[in-house]
């Protein structure tokens, strides 16, 4: 009997160092950082909140906000430079000075292509000097960065209502209120427009 008590109190002590290890390693593998997100990821993972959020909108007040805090973020970039550029473009169309304008957000968008906003303020910029197919070039540019884009949508059915393509103009406001079922302006577009398409 003492034999067999001696046999597996040594077997626990040869055991005790392999299971030590593995102890160390579980709790190696569990303390691991879990991967940082880019701010890229991060503002994809807000968008979808607030998107949300302005589905669910109960009250004028609540879609404002919601929509506020997506203009917010669609106008923020990664660079500094960047947001200060599209702020002077912005400047320059407001003070009427389009070609000044247009040739910071060239610039603006030649060293940051991605930058969703650059590219929908130019097509805003080409709407108001009446260059629609630049514009429209502009808005395609947009939606291929943010599919979600409520503003170059709208833009898109203003120019399609512009152009009298009141059957694409209707698809392009109805886009809209897929994604921003409270926007005035497109819910009286989408009005107007279905009254053109059915002869009233």
């Amino acid at each position: 009997m003492r034999g067999i008590l001696l046999w597996f109190v040594l077997c626990l002590l040869t055991a005790a160092p392999a299971l030590a290890g593995e102890t160390r390693e579980s709790a190696t593998i569990a303390v691991e950082p879990a991967p940082k997100k880019s701010s890229a990821e991060m503002r994809s993972e807000r968008l979808d909140q607030l998107f949300a959020r302005l589905h669910r909108a109960t009250s004028e007040d609540d879609m404002q906000a919601a929509e506020q805090d997506i203009w917010a973020l669609w106008m923020a970039a990664d660079s500094p430079t960047a947001e200060v550029l599209l702020q002077q473009a912005t400047k320059a169309m407001n003070e009427g000075a389009p070609e000044q304008s247009l040739d910071i957000l060239n610039r603006l968008i030649g060293a940051y292509p991605d930058y969703t906003e650059a590219w929908n303020k130019r097509a805003t910029l080409y709407f108001l000097m009446g260059n629609y197919q630049a514009s429209l070039a502009d808005i395609d540019k947009v939606l291929d960065l943010e599919p979600r884009h409520f503003g170059a949508l709208s833009g898109r059915g203003m120019i399609y209502q512009r152009q009298k393509n009141y059957t694409a103009a209707l698809e392009a406001f109805r886009s809209v209120l897929a994604i921003n079922p409270h926007m005035p302006s497109a819910q009286d577009a989408v009005k107007t427009l279905e009254k053109i398409e059915q002869g009233i």
